[in-house]
């Protein structure tokens, strides 16, 4: 987690939200007050500590209104393990689908890949000292190396032998050529390094059955760790080297029983796993009991003990999910989250209903985020050294026909802008930079939106063919 997001207030995790997600306030609120009572419950200081559990948050709305996105970005504030699954991928007919502890498993990998890079960033300096070192080797071995005087491979342009003595020549030209790696003066120049290998393991059938994840992936780890790691010599640019060399060198200096310890302590205490389409395994109101409901209701019921708080093995260890924050969504068209069974609704007591894009709210995407649609285009012409513009009208134009097609289409609400988007700006993406010139400025008009788009609008047909 952040070490600045203890002192993020809900009012300022909304801030962070209001960013990058235009409107849905009611849902901003409810999950950042359930951000901020993780902090709270860690601050808590007597025995009741354990018992406090999150609320866990489901979320209706069609799609394209920013269920997964508020998720997402979440996350990425309080840095936390996120992962994202869809409920339908649990059930198919015959019930095959991934078994549903896969997703706590996920949240743990996401959770060893925080804590490893943050790790890493510790010993950031001292990994690249050591690898400036073992760079420096190759091109200058030492002088008590075999070969020293054959192998320097350095022109006496380099340096002035006088009468110095070997020790002193060769640390006089080591610091030479430290100073040139420094300075990148050698990045593309070519060694040979040993790089660690992994023997491969495959294991399939073990007896009469298949094994689960977490015990297959437990007995490859066990057997690559007993296995002799084999090197194999790759010739690189010293810039290629640095960067295999940089992860080497990290990994011995950290500790990966402390990686796997924090990595399931931060999982546990900030997790966060977002359920999609979980209205695609509510049983229908009405019906019997066989058929597809049968399958469905089982997920529901294998998905209880994990929302609920179950000892889920992994290879890294066992995660009790008591404390991971579990955030559902669905459209919610069909079913209603009352068709899901009693025990499951009542581990999501926060509801909350996300209302329809509007107009309006189309313009402000176009606009106001700081990874808004507009902006990425002029990022993609900028790196062509071609500028490309808006002005106002024509935003409101593309806002306004956009959200008109879903009114007479179909509804997919914030993604109905990057069809629309496409449509309009391809053919200068395609002329870019075989006709439009470097440094030319492309600017989009109300008059350009509406002689492009318009027609999508009249031809029904053709809207639903190509949005």
């Amino acid at each position: 987690m952040r070490s600045d997001f203890k002192d993020l207030t809900p009012r300022q995790i909304v801030a962070e939200l209001d960013k990058y997600i235009i409107g849905q306030h009611d849902a901003k609120r409810n999950v950042a007050i359930a951000l901020r009572n993780r902090i709270r419950r860690l601050m808590v200081k007597s025995e009741i500590q354990k018992d406090i559990v999150p609320n866990n948050i489901l979320m209706i709305g069609s799609t394209g209104v920013g269920k997964t996105e508020i998720a997402r970005r979440l996350a990425k504030i309080a840095n936390a393990p996120f992962t994202k699954v869809e409920a339908s991928k649990f059930t198919e007919v015959g019930y095959v689908g991934r078994d549903v502890e896969s997703m706590v498993r996920d949240l743990v990998e996401q959770s060893v890949h925080l804590v490893q890079a943050q790790k890493n960033e510790e010993v950031k300096e001292k990994a690249a000292a050591a690898v400036e070192e073992i760079i420096l080797d190759i091109l200058i071995p030492p002088v008590k190396s075999a070969g020293f005087t054959r192998n320097i491979g350095v022109s006496n342009t380099d340096f002035n032998p006088e009468s110095s003595s070997d020790e002193e020549l060769n640390e006089r030209t080591r610091d030479r050529f430290r100073d040139k790696l420094r300075n990148g003066e050698l990045e593309d120049r070519k060694i040979e390094i040993n790089v660690k290998q992994s023997p491969p393991v495959g294991i399939g059938m073990i007896g009469n059955g298949m094994m689960d994840d977490a015990s297959m992936a437990g007995i490859q780890d066990m057997l690559s760790g007993m296995m002799p790691k084999k090197t194999k010599k790759r010739k690189l640019t010293i810039g290629e080297a640095r960067k295999v060399l940089l992860e080497e060198e990290a990994s011995k200096l950290i500790d990966f029983d402390d990686v796997k310890e924090e990595a399931i302590k931060l999982a546990e205490n900030n997790g966060i796993i977002f359920i999609d389409e979980i209205d695609k395994i509510a049983s229908k109101s009405g019906k019997g009991g066989s058929g597809p409901d049968v399958s469905r209701e089982g997920v529901q019921r294998d998905l209880l003990p994990i929302v609920e708080g179950s000892a889920v093995n992994t290879k890294y260890g066992i995660i009790n999910t008591d404390h991971v924050l579990f955030i559902a969504a669905g459209a919610f068209h069909v079913a209603k989250p009352s068709d899901l069974i009693p025990e499951l609704q009542g581990r999501f007591p926060i509801r909350v209903e996300l209302s329809s894009l509007t107009e309006d709210d189309f313009y402000r995407i176009l606009k106001d985020p700081k990874n808004a649609l507009t902006k990425q285009y002029q990022a993609l012409f900028e790196a062509e050294e071609v500028y490309l513009d808006f002005n106002d009208d024509a935003i409101k134009e593309i806002a306004k026909l956009a959200f008109q097609i879903n009114e007479e289409v179909e509804n997919i609400g914030a993604r109905r802008l990057h069809t629309v988007m496409s449509h309009l700006l391809n053919d200068f993406l395609f002329d870019v930079p075989d006709t439009i010139e470097v440094n030319s400025k492309i600017m989009i008009t109300q008059e350009m939106v509406s002689e492009r788009l318009s027609g999508l609008i009249k031809n029904r047909d053709l809207s639903q063919y190509i949005l």
